[in-house]
């Protein structure tokens, strides 16, 4: 554990500012973590669910069609009403013989949203963004990551346990006999051992370029001589790609060896397992308290979300777009949407300055490298407009809470495989208003900013420019620098994955990348060490846009540099239990929070002025030490 005694701003800036929080901060026994992120989720979510209530109870006009539909299905999941007919879709699993079932009915469990030991999905080619592609890639575990088979990890262990004693317990809850229940319990944890040394791990996936290899038609369909690959496309896209985008290379080049004659037994008991586990918390509200046993040991908590809470994280989950648009229009003003712009404009032109000053650039690379910033598109608050899914998006009050939110499911995975056909629409956000976050998609060279983030302590009007820009300033230069990290140097102005660097230029990006990359290498935290390699393109983004931000806020009339590196630690204050600290170090793209905070900071020179920091100081880092790629 780290210490929570308050400390020296010289010493430790993290526990300077956080270390007497850190001493009496509780952590809800319903969720893993508390802090600056999880407090502004938290209000944001009780001021949501109050909202629902009023537009529930009538004290509060809905005045909008799809609103009413989320309300409906609010409504139905704080009643939870109870029903078993979930079996009826287990039984369509169970019933399958042999792997000619599974083919017949590939098409119905895809767009059904059925767990399948493939994933198929479409989203636009990354090389050419105005066309769309259909992405393939393999199963996942059951844990987080393969850390958590290695034989000496006992948290593995104690999860495998819970999770197989939730799936018998709700399996005997429907009617199951035991010796059905502890066989398809077995045979589906056979699977997903099976799984274990082909699937890709986190690091691998955080490699962007990777997850692109592209395969003819003809040849995807030679990938398997058990499942019709090609068929399966048809049927889903209606249509016939002259290539397949394959995410994860080394599992369908043993796809035999995973689905085969011989497994058949084994993909069906995980299908089926993995269905139930996934649509528990829809049946009723014991089955709820059972699936909440998995979840609490996995993330370190005692107690089961109330059902309030329940039934309005389902909601927002499945209305995101419109709830964030009807959240971002009430609690979010035109003038700080007008500010934020401004502090984006800001940001972007003091970027733009720094690569015309960058030495290691050439001519040729620096242009191309404008040239993205010119053409960023940057998103603040909410979306304008609800996307034409939701006006099929109906509650049926006849219904069960498991029908209907099966039913939207569906209609969701439907709506992703009919995208093969529509036109790239950059216009699309790809996260809620709701959502205390912030982004950059490479594939659309935007940034987005929800209303929720454009909050105390990140922003307010009323805070002072050092506050703003040590809080929200440095998360949108954050957010800009992705453009320029590991991944986003793979893609143009327009989002396209190509190469835009001269060779020199790359070869020196790839050096000082590996540098970002040792200097959080092996570093203990929470017993366990950090992967420098999984969290550099987070820690490039953070030292380059700490570094912009400081440089705009310097330039703003009445700068306290105290001020912004202060509120900048307040960015990073979070205390979390042990599981999802363990959890977070094996899957997590982002350091650790008090890390991110201390190193960061580290590498700037301003941070040694405005504390008077030296040698014999805990936050001292020698100038030879300290980096930044941009």
């Amino acid at each position: 554990m780290i210490s929570t005694e308050s400390t020296s701003l010289k010493d430790d800036l993290y526990l300077a500012v956080n270390g007497r929080w850190l001493r009496t901060a509780v952590i809800p026994g319903d969720y893993p973590r508390v802090g600056t992120f999880p407090n502004l989720f938290f209000d944001v979510e009780k001021n949501l669910r109050n909202d629902l209530n009023d537009f529930m109870s009538g004290n509060e006009t809905i005045q909008n069609k799809v609103i009413l539909q989320a309300v409906k299905l609010y409504d139905m999941a704080l009643g939870l009403r109870g029903s078993t007919v979930i079996k009826n879709d287990l039984e369509k699993i169970n019933n399958m013989h042999n792997l000619k079932d599974l083919n017949n009915k590939l098409k119905f469990y895809f767009k059904n949203d059925f767990p399948l030991p493939l994933i198929a999905e479409v989203h636009g080619n990354m090389k050419d963004n105005s066309q769309k592609a259909f992405y393939v890639a393999g199963a996942k575990l059951i844990l987080p990551d393969k850390s958590y088979y290695d034989a000496d990890n006992s948290t593995g262990k104690q999860l495998l346990s819970r999770y197989s004693q939730a799936a018998k317990d709700l399996l005997i809850k429907l009617g199951y006999n035991t010796t059905f229940t502890s066989q398809t319990v077995e045979l589906a944890l056979r699977f997903d051992r099976r799984l274990l040394p082909i699937v890709k791990s986190p690091k691998g996936w955080a490699d962007y370029p990777k997850i692109y290899n592209p395969i003819s038609f003809v040849d995807f369909g030679k990938k398997s001589n058990y499942i019709d690959l090609q068929s399966m496309t048809r049927s889903l896209i209606d249509d016939e790609p002259k290539q397949i985008i394959i995410g994860e290379p080394r599992y369908f080049n043993h796809l035999n060896e995973l689905i085969n004659d011989d497994t058949f037994d084994e993909v069906k008991a995980w299908m089926l397992v993995s269905f139930l586990m996934k649509n528990a918390d829809l049946i009723d509200e014991p089955s709820r308290q059972i699936i909440s046993q998995y979840r609490n040991e996995l993330l370190g908590i005692n107690g089961v979300e109330k059902r309030e809470k329940y039934a309005c994280r389902l909601t927002t989950s499945l209305f995101s777009e419109p709830i964030g648009i009807y959240y971002g229009k009430k609690y979010f003003g035109e003038d700080a949407k007008k500010n934020v712009h401004g502090m984006v404009k800001k940001i972007i032109n003091t970027y733009k300055k720094r690569l015309m000053k960058n030495e290691w650039l050439s001519e040729d690379t620096r242009k191309n490298a404008i040239l993205k910033l010119d053409k960023m598109v940057v998103k603040v608050g909410y979306p304008e407009k609800i996307d034409p899914l939701y006006d099929r998006f109906i509650i049926n009050n006849e219904e069960t809470l498991y029908e209907n939110v099966r039913r939207l499911r569906g209609i969701e995975v439907q709506n992703m495989f009919e995208q093969y056909h529509r036109p790239f629409d950059r216009s699309k956000w790809n996260m809620s208003g709701y959502e205390v976050n912030a982004s950059y998609n490479p594939s659309t060279n935007d940034i987005t900013f929800p209303a929720a983030i454009l909050q105390r302590p990140f922003y307010d009007l009323k805070q002072t420019v050092s506050q703003n820009y040590g809080g929200i300033g440095s998360v949108i230069a954050h957010e800009i620098s992705h453009a320029f990290d590991n991944n986003g140097a793979n893609f143009d102005e327009l989002g396209n994955m190509k190469n835009w660097w001269t060779q020199r230029d790359y070869k020196r990006f790839q050096s000082l990348t590996q540098k970002m990359i040792d200097q959080f290498d092996g570093i203990s935290y929470m017993g366990r060490k950090v992967n420098g390699a999984l969290v550099v393109n987070e820690n490039i983004a953070d030292v380059g846009g700490l570094a912009c931000a400081l440089e705009v806020a310097k330039s703003e009339p009445n700068f306290n540099c105290k001020v912004f590196f202060v509120n900048w630690a307040l960015n990073w204050r979070i205390k979390s239990t042990k599981q999802i600290n363990e959890m977070l170090l094996s899957v997590d793209v982002h350091s650790p929070a008090p890390l991110r905070c201390n190193i960061i900071a580290q590498d700037m020179d301003d941070l040694y002025k405005a504390f008077d920091i030296k040698k014999t100081d805990g936050m001292w880092l020698d100038k030879t030490q300290r980096l930044n790629i941009w």
